[in-house]
């Protein structure tokens, strides 16, 4: 196997190919993954899994850059005619030459290129530190045996493992999901997880954001487990294009960068015509040549004066300031011209998810059919109150809502989590919203998982659009909590979410004032106006159901069994802006930018 080798370029459809013909391509196994020998040559072949940075400079280049502005190079030649001019008059005098002025103008550029020097070095050390940090570890299969190296070190055939909580350091095919939803915002900017399966094959044309049966580096598992065949390493994955793209564009000069220039060539042709209108005006005077060189003397050292010597100066020490204010608002500049371009900004284009908004679901509302509670609190805390005609209330008092709020917490695979003082949630954001807010009603999560442990599990997909798990009571005081719920111990009861229309079509009942009643057409009505008028409005809006079961069903049985549900309510959520955001918008909006989502 390892003196084969696989294809060169290597195929760009791994959506379209079946797990074995994809394997054989690479040359790997499903059990034993890689050996040592093949992934060395692996590594010489396709070389480190990391991104290039192109452009790169060297302490050389950086000094070099500093002096390429064509009013330092006008100031080192106005400093050498000054030196020139100096010493030559002073020798005609018979004086030691001293020339200070040649002296002055070049402490000015030798200042003014070593302010910026040490600036841009101090950005690129910065970066290198950085980069330096971001060396995270992956687990994977090598030789028949599961061992964790630095990402970098991965190669096209090797066996990725993938679990909640990791970032993804591959493109990689999927040879074994469990339940696993990757978080693809990074490429995508949804911040919906996305639920991948690995048994699928996918038309060719399948779009990037709608490949379920591949992975993606950068991306970030939040449930679930995986294995992956990595396919694409370093610049050949979709963030190494995305990468390249950036690295070839081209960098144009900054709005000041062009008026220096502007500035330089207007200076420059104005010192010549002066040069030239003194020198040709006295020799045409004179009527003879006798004159030429100190005609020559009088008009350079009018040149000289013309131009500005502080001015590049002042410019970097005002640059350097504004680089110093942004790396303590946590922006790295590395070129000090960058800071001015960000003066000359007229539009911002800008992301929604985790950029304005805190990419963190906040439940706003419950609702039942014939009642609502409005919820207050901030991201993932568990405090805050609930409200019902701005009055506070007890949803636990209420059976409908603390069987729509049990629902919330058993339907839900993400986890509640304090960490370093503050909550987290590690799993999908919108799952993570229903736990906050189960929370914030005094459901205990962890004894309710034990009293209700789950027996099997429909799990969600975007052709299905919803969720469905299978719990069994067990008892322990859940009997008397829900009597009105859950019938007794041992009983089987099914908790379905997702579209609130998908979901509502398969209920024939529905809860009102605690009891069960026929599914009308007109709760369907109110139902379905409810739902309109919070989607209107920008909220995600899920529907809840429940089922009770005589046996656990099989897999597969899905379609059969989400039938003759009882519907329980609706729960809406928000992506909550940054608090920052309206001040920074309306701040845009007061120095004429325009931010555009």
């Amino acid at each position: 196997m390892a003196s084969d080798s696989p294809p060169n370029p290597l195929p760009a459809v791994w959506h379209n190919l079946e797990t074995e013909k994809a394997l054989r391509l690479l040359q790997s196994d499903r059990q034993a993954g890689l050996t040592a020998q093949q992934v060395e040559e692996r590594l010489q072949r396709y070389g480190l899994n990391e991104l290039e940075e192109r452009g790169g400079r060297s302490a050389w280049a950086i000094l070099f850059d500093q002096f390429k502005n064509i009013m330092l190079l006008m100031l080192i030649a106005v400093a050498i005619i000054s030196a020139i001019l100096d010493v030559r008059s002073a020798l005609a005098e018979g004086v030691t030459p001293v020339p200070k002025d040649a002296i002055s103008i070049f402490a000015i550029v030798i200042l003014n290129g070593a302010l910026g020097y040490i600036q841009e070095s101090r950005a690129e050390k910065a970066l290198a530190a950085l980069k330096k940090l971001a060396s995270p570890k992956v687990r994977i299969i090598r030789d028949g045996k599961t061992v964790e190296v630095d990402s970098k070190g991965l190669v096209p055939g090797d066996l990725m493992l993938l679990e909640a909580g990791v970032q993804v350091s591959a493109d990689g095919r999927l040879l074994e999901t469990s339940n696993l939803q990757v978080r693809e915002s990074a490429l995508t900017g949804e911040a919906q997880a996305v639920n991948k399966r690995a048994e699928v094959e996918l038309p060719n044309d399948t779009q990037l954001g709608d490949r379920i049966n591949l992975v993606y580096q950068g991306t970030e598992v939040v449930q679930g487990r995986g294995t992956v065949l990595v396919t694409g390493t370093g610049m050949k994955t979709e963030l190494g294009r995305i990468a390249e793209l950036l690295q070839n564009v081209e960098t144009e000069p900054t709005p000041l960068q062009q008026r220096m220039t502007q500035l330089g060539n207007v200076l420059v042709s104005g010192s010549l015509a002066l040069v030239a209108l003194v020198v040709i005006g006295g020799l045409v005077r004179a009527g003879n040549w006798e004159p030429l060189e100190d005609l020559l003397e009088v008009s350079l050292s009018m040149a000289v004066a013309v131009v500005p010597e502080g001015l590049p100066a002042v410019i970097t020490v005002t640059l350097a300031l504004g680089t110093q204010r942004m790396v303590r608002r946590h922006a790295l500049i590395r070129r000090l011209p960058a800071v001015e371009t960000l003066g000359s900004v007229t539009n911002i284009c800008s992301d929604k998810t985790g950029t304005l908004t805190q990419n963190k679901m906040v439940v706003q509302s419950l609702h039942t059919v014939d009642s609502s509670l409005r919820v207050t609190g901030e991201g993932y805390d568990p405090t805050g109150d609930f409200y019902q005609d701005d009055e506070i209330a007890s949803p636990v008092d209420k059976p409908d809502f603390k069987a729509l709020l049990l629902s919330c917490i058993l339907c839900n695979d993400s986890i509640l989590q304090k960490e370093n003082g503050l909550w987290t949630i590690l799993g999908d954001p919108t799952e993570g919203a229903l736990l906050v807010v189960a929370s914030k009603a005094g459901l205990d999560r962890h004894r309710l998982t034990e009293q209700l442990p789950r027996m099997a599990e429909f799990p969600f997909s975007s052709e299905r659009k919803r969720m469905s798990v299978i719990v069994k009571n067990e008892g322990g005081g859940i009997k008397d909590e829900l009597a009105s719920f859950i019938p007794g111990v041992g009983s089987l009861i099914l908790f379905c979410k997702g579209s609130p229309e998908l979901v509502l079509e398969r209920c024939q009942q529905i809860r009102v004032g605690g009891q069960v009643q026929p599914l009308t057409e007109e709760h369907r009505n109110q139902v379905l106006e409810k739902n309109n008028q919070l989607a209107a409005r920008g909220l995600r809006v899920l529907g809840f159901a429940y089922k009770l079961l005589n046996q656990v069903p099989a897999e597969g049985s899905d379609e059969t069994t989400e039938q003759e549900l009882v519907w329980l309510g609706l729960v809406n959520m928000l992506d909550a802006p940054r608090p920052e955001v309206r001040d920074a918008v309306a701040k845009c909006r007061t120095a004429g930018i325009r931010p555009i989502m």
